[in-house]
């Protein structure tokens, strides 16, 4: 496959925010697992995914193209109309995310998000203790225990079938959307006529990125504002 046969499609903060996600779930359980007793790093781990996804929220308001929500939400009659021409030999193009894969973003970026949440107001009532538990009451911090302990699990079963949905597109329709999540560039032949990749300035993500970290940060040291 040479170049002249590939297009554009992922710019390079949104591959990043890809792949950076998937270390930092991985290192979620490794800090769970192998961390301290005080669960710093576990913590720090957490903080981290929280500022990677708040920062994906942004980059899908301003970000590029194809990592716009607008551009690859879609109803349900879109969606049904893609998962019909699936089984064809002849599917609907898109240079993104198609309308069921948007599905798969956004549900787990919601599954994350609340994961990591209700992370910070758990605690052991021995050691550790997140952030946001002296504003929560009893209940609500046993309930964000039980959801935290929980959410981690179903988030895998969620990116099992995400990663399983991949590789069927890799070894049966032909379209290694694995690679372009890579090296950003999709076959030609998988991508609708005339659409390009319209990125926007790395700047503009470090922005985003640093308004993220910042608002983490203020949440979870909000006792010192209180």
């Amino acid at each position: 496959m040479t170049e002249q046969q590939k297009i554009p499609a992922w710019d390079l903060p949104t591959r990043l925010f890809h792949w950076l996600l998937v270390a930092l779930i991985a290192s979620a359980y490794l800090t769970y697992k192998f961390g301290d007793v005080t669960m710093t790093y576990h913590m720090w781990n957490g903080y981290a995914i929280l500022t990677l996804c708040l920062y994906r929220l942004l980059w899908g308001l301003v970000g590029s193209n194809t990592a716009r929500f607008c551009q690859f939400i879609k109803g349900p009659k879109a969606i049904f109309s893609y998962l019909k021409s699936a089984k064809s030999a002849q599917p609907q193009k898109f240079l993104g995310h198609n309308p069921a894969g948007a599905l798969m973003v956004l549900a787990l970026l919601a599954l994350i998000i609340t994961q990591g949440s209700m992370g910070l107001f758990t605690t052991d009532d021995i050691i550790v203790e997140g952030p946001l538990v002296f504003l929560a009451s009893s209940d609500f911090v046993s309930l964000a225990g039980s959801i935290h302990r929980i959410g981690y699990w179903v988030i895998l079963g969620f990116a099992g079938f995400h990663v399983l949905a991949a590789l069927f597109y890799v070894f049966v329709k032909k379209d290694n959307l694995v690679r372009a999540m890579i090296d950003g560039k999709k076959e030609k032949h998988t991508v609708p006529e005339g659409q390009r990749l319209q990125a926007r300035s790395p700047l503009l993500a470090l922005v985003c990125l640093l308004i993220s970290a910042g608002t983490v940060y203020i949440v979870v040291n909000i006792s010192a504002y209180l």
